[in-house]
């Protein structure tokens, strides 16, 4: 009698233990960091000994670090819709045909389409609290500038507080333009092309071989002079029309101050924390830093020993370890997923007017933003949850930043979309140890909408294969990056084709040094067709969709702008130290 009850308390004991088990792997608190053009060679957990990111390596520590985890894109916009939606952005019409593949303006039309579903959503319809802090830039508005049909608001966030766009050098004064040089190129032309056609018909006219209407003619200068004024006017205010700060639908400071900036979205973040202690909530902090223009408050400037990109880092590390403090505070740590990573790798060409090195260091990894290339896209995946996923660990496996999507989605114990094809896997069983390969036997690679490369890891094997179809012509050619054109492009004359392939084993080879042949690699051809083979049947799973980077989805409308003032006041504004914003919209 005694051993049975002594079997009975064993037996109660076990099943309260797997109670709490159970009940401590669901509906957990979710905060997602993510950098902008971070390089996964910058954080002290990933291999720096120069910066000091004490607090990013305190999850490295406290959680697992995966070192071969890969964005969805190398540029911002695609990177972060597939992020969101866990989908390769070419599905949802996140990739351009063109040579733009990000949005650069708040007044354009394309965005994230309504009916894709985020993480968001799903988590909103199972009781969490969400909050989107930083930066967007998956578009504002499709036909009017009040429909907010991409707001974050729109996708299943209950609170925003950030940027609709991104953060420009020409958001900063004496940062110089990301703009002026093309314009100026691209303007060359066509100025060139409308004098020649005057100076012609004001000849044929003269030597009487054709009769021009003066009235045609007027209307020709008219519509030439309308639109330069609108173009000047346009990139005289580019500050103030795409360069400001919202709260929900509404503009609370036009044009951005950089005063502090990073420390008013740190409070923000620890504020909607402390709102929600007694309810699950999703925060995705999404960090203006280290992309250009670079910035830091005064007890960081000329504080690291990397300039002030340097200085922007450290910064954010600061403000990682103020989440991880608040956590604390309030005893949420073991109940929450933290999660830190960047958008894509960082941007090498980012070179300022004076020569100072304004982007950050892949490592080993080749090239950077823009490209395919390892520095594009391997970035930093952190992921902390005390007592759920090992503490330590080092996961070499190939893994997405799309996975992320299906890992909380699973936790919220919400259910994935059956009604289309989600791209990312659940990242659980690996980080607990429970498996010890990827679900990721193939990884594809776009340029904007353009298949790039593919990454194959056969289940049998060590070996990581990666097979481009095209590669970047890099500017000088002896260098890392395209530093004539800023960032790489995705066609005609900015890429080189080969056939056969570029095939690399990341495995042996993870700078891509050395393409293999079919000498130094005998299963070449063999490598070659199981990965055709497999692009074929990703091809075949596409299904046209709206281009939602078209030129006519990129252009600014001056309908679609937001202004918190009027065009008289430059659209200026500021409440964020109290008042309530007057929103006027422009069209």
């Amino acid at each position: 009698r005694k051993k049975m009850g002594l079997l009975l308390l064993l037996i109660i004991c076990q099943c309260a233990i797997n109670s709490i088990k159970t009940h401590s792997v669901s509906k957990p608190n979710i905060i997602l960091l993510m950098a902008d053009d971070l390089g996964i060679g910058d954080l002290g957990c990933y291999g720096n000994r120069t910066l000091r990111t004490p607090n990013i390596d305190r999850l490295a520590e406290e959680g697992v670090t995966l070192t071969q985890h890969i964005a969805a894109s190398p540029l911002c916009t695609p990177s972060r819709a597939a992020f969101l939606t866990g989908r390769y952005p070419i599905r949802s019409g996140m990739a351009a045909f063109s040579r733009v593949g990000v949005f650069l303006f708040s007044a354009s039309s394309g965005g994230l389409p309504s009916e894709e579903i985020t993480f968001s959503k799903l988590l909103k319809q199972k009781g969490y609290a969400t909050a989107l802090i930083g930066k967007w830039h998956l578009g504002m508005n499709c036909e009017s500038s009040n429909d907010f049909c991409h707001h974050p608001l729109s996708h299943g966030f209950d609170y925003f507080y950030g940027l609709p766009v991104t953060n420009f050098r020409d958001c900063k004064p004496g940062q110089g333009s990301v703009f002026l040089k093309g314009v100026q190129k691209g303007l060359v032309i066509p100025i060139q092309i409308t004098g020649i056609a005057l100076v012609s018909l004001a000849v044929v006219q003269y030597i009487g071989l054709l009769k021009v209407p003066f009235q045609a003619l007027g209307y020709f200068l008219l519509i030439v002079t309308i639109s330069l004024a609108v173009l000047i006017f346009f990139f005289y205010h580019f500050r103030q029309l795409n360069c400001f700060l919202m709260r929900d639908h509404q503009i609370i400071q036009q044009p951005l101050s950089y005063e502090n900036l990073t420390q008013r979205l740190t409070k923000e973040a620890m504020k909607f924390i402390e709102r929600n202690t007694d309810t699950p909530f999703l925060l995705f902090l999404s960090y203006l830093h280290v992309h250009t223009a670079l910035y830091a408050s005064e007890n960081f400037k000329g504080k690291s020993k990397h300039g002030l990109y340097g200085d922007a880092v450290e910064e954010m590390d600061w403000s990682v370890g103020q989440v991880l403090d608040v956590l604390e505070k309030h005893n949420l740590s073991d109940k929450t997923l933290v999660y830190f990573t960047s958008d894509q790798g960082a941007h090498v060409e980012e070179i300022s007017s004076a020569g100072d090195v304004h982007g950050g260091y892949n490592g080993i990894y080749k090239g950077g933003k823009s490209t395919n290339w390892e520095g594009g896209i391997r970035v930093p995946g952190l992921l902390r949850w005390p007592g759920v996923v090992q503490a330590g660990a080092y996961i070499d496996e190939p893994t997405s930043n799309m996975d992320i999507f299906p890992t909380i989605v699973k936790l919220a114990d919400a259910q994935l979309p059956s009604d289309r094809i989600i791209d990312g896997h659940d990242l659980l069983p690996l980080l607990q140890g429970k498996v010890t390969q990827s679900k990721h036997e193939f990884l594809f690679h776009y340029c904007n909408a353009y298949l790039n490369a593919v990454r194959w890891h056969p289940g049998n094997s060590e070996s990581v294969w990666k097979m481009f179809f095209f590669t970047p012509n890099f500017s000088p050619e002896d260098s890392n990056g395209c530093y004539d054109s800023h960032v790489c492009f995705c066609h005609g004359g900015f890429i080189t084709q080969h056939d056969p392939p570029l095939l690399f084993d990341l495995s042996r080879d993870p700078e891509e040094k050395v393409p293999l042949t079919p000498e130094t690699e005998s299963r070449f051809y063999e490598i070659i067709g199981v990965i055709h083979q497999a692009v074929e049947n990703h091809t075949r799973s596409l299904h046209p969709v709206p281009n939602q980077l078209s030129w006519d989805n990129l252009l600014w409308k001056p309908w679609l702008q937001l202004c918190c003032s009027s065009l008289f006041q430059s659209c200026y504004c500021d409440y964020e130290s109290g008042g309530s914003p007057l929103q006027v919209h422009l069209g």
